[in-house]
């Protein structure tokens, strides 16, 4: 569609889409592109229009309403669930359990970033797409908080040196800060806190150490903890918390 009588002001569509939880801006582009999205009943066929509000855009033919407040869930996610709306493998996924563990106002939400099917822990949910894909750039740097048990032998000295980053079968990974934690036997528990988030890393960094993991849990993402929340269930965090998050995020700093 032509965009000339569309302001040049305002933010791109993707952008306000994202942030009233239709989905992620990724997704949101994906939609425009597949003709899902119009405008005065106008299909879209390009994501470089900037608006000033969301009036008059539809999504599949429904008009999106005005962007909710941010709205930011920790769950503990169980081992055996996948981080996905649907498997094709017909394995359990996140979404049967969020059913039952939270409130029935929250709304569609979306994961921060994923665990693997048999990683347990903190997985955040939230119904803004601008904060869920600014948590998940590896530029914003916000760190992971791991506790990985596994099997061999290792030495504080040589998870010292992960402070400086390492190169696995050609993959850059970088800086981790690792922590051995007391204990006895080759069975041992390791605290790793991470700011990339690249598929598996905790797992593949300790088996390049000659580590076997046999057991995952995210702890931490940013300043939220997993605390004492029960396995399977689900807590909002404090809208207060959220919205200085939001104000630390926008100001590029480090958590």
């Amino acid at each position: 569609m032509s965009d000339n009588r569309l302001p040049e002001t305002g933010d791109r569509i993707a952008k306000l889409l994202a942030r009233a939880g239709v989905a992620s801006r990724r997704e949101v582009e994906r939609m425009i592109a597949d003709g899902r999205v119009a405008i005065d009943g106008k299909v879209l066929d390009t994501p470089a229009v900037k608006l000033e509000s969301l009036r008059g855009v539809t999504v599949d033919g429904k008009p999106v309403g005005k962007p909710e407040d941010t709205r930011l869930f920790a769950f503990h996610k169980p081992s055996g669930l996948i981080t996905a709306e649907r498997d094709p493998k017909g394995r359990p996924t996140i979404y049967a359990a969020l059913r039952n563990a939270l409130p029935k106002d929250a709304g569609r939400v979306m994961p921060v970033g994923r665990l693997d099917f048999n990683t347990e822990g903190l997985l955040l949910l939230t119904n803004d797409g601008e904060m869920k894909r600014a948590m998940e750039l590896p530029s914003t740097g916000v760190p992971r908080t791991y506790r990985a048990r596994a099997f061999g032998d290792i030495t504080q000295a040589q998870l010292d040196e992960l402070i400086e980053g390492v190169e696995i079968d050609g993959v850059r990974y970088g800086q981790i800060e690792a922590n051995l934690e007391r204990g006895s036997g080759r069975n041992r528990w390791i605290e790793m806190t991470l700011r990339e988030g690249k598929n598996r890393e905790v797992r593949r960094v300790l088996e390049h150490l000659g580590m076997e993991v046999n057991r995952l849990l995210r702890i931490g993402y940013g300043p939220f903890h997993l605390g004492d929340l029960p396995r399977g269930q689900a807590a909002e965090i404090k809208r207060g918390d959220v919205e200085a998050f939001k104000r630390e995020l926008a100001r590029g700093g480090r958590q």
